[in-house]
């Protein structure tokens, strides 16, 4: 699913260049960091995409995700459900999460194409001064187009059970899908480039040598 959204955010790149005779320059899809968003794409897709994957680890060590509505706020993530839920007691147990953004979830022309993942710590609020604008925040942007939509989701969404989890991001990995297309159809300048994260430097260059292979510039595509 994800390659096949890939293709068709390249098409446009391909079928130009292919009328103009210009070759692609990447010829694989295995260093993949050096196509980040900007620090601007990044706010734009955090606050235009509609859903985010919660992830958390249980107990015995099993990786879960769970699809969430959410706000970005304040450079943080908030996300909320009712504190009976197993995530809860996990995260309350052990706060390290991780969000991840995609901006085919969204409809919004503007959202940035890709997805970032955030990986950060999590903390629980349960003051009414949080559910407050928080509450409403969510059921803004769950029924932009609607007062009592809007309404009607905030009532849902205040009950005795209901918790809300504050993630703050510690690091960020980020594709762009728009960059890596442009990069496939020999558009792509070095100046756009974002720098490689150690998996397409160091962990390649092992990974490579384990195999017998060259080292390999994670910038020559």
């Amino acid at each position: 699913m994800f390659m096949a959204r890939l293709v068709s955010a390249a098409s446009p790149y391909f079928q130009s260049n292919n009328e103009k005779g210009i070759k692609m320059t990447a010829h694989d899809h295995e260093v993949v960091s050096i196509y980040g968003h900007s620090e601007e794409q990044k706010h734009e897709l955090m606050t235009r995409a509609p859903e985010c994957v919660l992830m958390w680890a249980t107990k015995d060590g099993w990786p879960v995700g769970v699809v969430h509505a959410f706000v970005w706020r304040d450079d943080k993530i908030w996300i909320t459900f009712s504190s009976h839920r197993h995530r809860a007691a996990a995260i309350r147990r052990d706060n390290r999460v991780s969000v991840t953004v995609s901006g085919a979830a969204s409809q919004d022309p503007k959202c940035p194409r890709g997805a970032v993942t955030v990986k950060g710590k999590g903390t629980f609020h349960d003051d009414d001064e949080t559910k407050k604008w928080f509450y409403r925040a969510l059921a803004k942007k769950v029924s932009p187009d609607s007062k009592q939509g809007e309404d009607d989701f905030y009532n849902l969404l205040n009950s005795p059970l209901r918790t809300i989890l504050e993630v703050v991001p510690e690091k960020w990995i980020s594709f762009d899908a728009e960059k890596s297309a442009k990069d496939r159809a020999g558009l792509l300048s070095d100046d756009e480039k974002t720098p490689p994260l150690s998996s397409d430097v160091d962990r390649m260059k092992k990974e490579r040598e384990r195999r017998g292979m060259e080292p390999r510039n994670p910038n020559d595509q």
